[in-house]
């Protein structure tokens, strides 16, 4: 798996947290240095491990709240 990196910009929100303390977050992220996307997916505490989630473009997170 080739390495990559992540920059946690703004921590927008927590929507859920499970009881071992793992939380699904909407974060503002740039990855691998790019500029930054809305991300949703689920961290360990301190950001150290991550799940899978789903990265958005500005334009697609307003189409999102415009369809919710």
């Amino acid at each position: 798996m080739a390495d990559f990196t992540f920059e946690i910009l703004q921590e927008v929100g927590v929507l859920s947290e499970t009881s071992k303390g793992w939380r699904k977050e909407l974060n503002l992220v740039s990855w691998n240095g790019a500029s930054p996307k809305y991300d949703i997916r689920e961290w360990a505490p301190g950001h150290e491990k991550m799940g899978k989630g789903i990265t958005l473009t500005v334009e697609e997170a307003e189409k999102l709240k415009e369809l919710l």
